[in-house]
């Protein structure tokens, strides 16, 4: 059963002390990515603002420079949906002295009616959401294991209450919709970090895993950033469906608590108190791919679609 979410005790507004620690936050350049590295820099920590696009990342650590004129920023190019591109990047996190944080936060999360593959022949929406991720978390994992109390984060979604999670076609080569590959990238990563935090503890690791949802976050909602976001008045009609949405920046306050905050422990998954908006509290993953069975078997599938050897019993 998740703790009450009663005992959890926080204050976004007063982010505690990060100096001299290392987070990654993939798809940094933008939206939940973005605003959540504008938050980790002003704990003081060096953030890595991972895309693919490098043009969009200098953009991005200049508007947080805004922010945050002592911000210690960093670029680090890569693209989810090649496993070249992750093998490159995750050979320099690999590398690093140590890694505090590994936020798996970029994702597709629009795309075209017919289904599309990577340059590997993974279906194109669980490539960049998911498979890339866990390739990337492999490679990074002995940085992350010899820093203590380190952390992964990967990001989950309210996708996977309404999509069904279809173990036997995770590809939807059968059946296939934008939004039910999405659904299944999504329930990927749940499985993913969950099974993940679990193979941590039994290895006797001191790194954890944690969920996290942004819930309903728009731009339409969020701070302005130029070149990053843009706030608008939404019309009319706009405005009652967002009744029940954030901007991005409460969005990313999830995010940020389930990296944080020392009172989240592995395998717990962080949202807003509202489901779609509120204050980051504790709730409860869909059970479909958050069970042992469904963590074990998907693990043994990314494994063979990242070509990846995870190093973790």
């Amino acid at each position: 059963m998740p703790r009450s979410v009663g005992t959890m005790t926080w204050v976004p507004s007063r982010l505690p002390d990060q100096s001299g620690r290392t987070f990654v936050v993939t798809g940094g350049s933008g939206g939940i990515g973005y605003f959540t590295a504008e938050q980790l820099a002003s704990t003081g920590a060096h953030i890595i603002l991972a895309s693919r696009d490098l043009r969009r990342v200098n953009a991005a650590m200049r508007s947080i420079r805004t922010i945050v004129p002592e911000a210690s920023l960093e670029a680090l190019k890569v693209d989810l949906s090649s496993l070249a591109s992750v093998k490159v990047a995750g050979d320099i996190l690999r590398g690093l002295d140590r890694l505090d944080g590994l936020i798996l936060n970029a994702g597709v999360t629009a795309g075209k009616r017919a289904r599309q593959e990577s340059p590997d022949g993974n279906e194109l929406t669980l490539a960049t959401n998911f498979v890339g991720h866990f390739a990337l978390t492999a490679k990074a994992w002995p940085a992350l294991t010899r820093t203590p109390d380190s952390r992964v984060v990967g990001l989950g979604s309210l996708a996977t209450v309404v999509v069904p999670f279809d173990m036997m076609d995770m590809q939807t080569r059968r059946n296939h919709t934008f939004f039910r590959a999405y659904g299944q990238s999504k329930h990927g990563m749940h499985a993913f970090i969950l099974e993940l935090d679990r193979r941590a503890r039994e290895a006797g690791e001191t790194t954890s895993a944690v969920l996290a949802h942004p819930g309903y976050a728009v731009d339409s909602l969020s701070p302005e950033r130029p070149g990053i976001s843009h706030a608008s008045t939404p019309a009319k009609f706009g405005s009652a469906l967002l009744l029940g949405a954030q901007g991005k920046n409460r969005g990313a306050a999830s995010v940020v608590r389930a990296l944080l905050d020392p009172e989240v422990v592995g395998g717990e998954y962080v949202g807003p108190a509202a489901l779609t908006k509120g204050r980051p509290a504790l709730h409860t993953p869909i059970a479909s791919s958050a069970s042992e069975e469904a963590g074990s078997a998907v693990w043994a599938l990314a494994e063979r679609w990242s070509a990846t050897r995870f190093p973790v019993i």
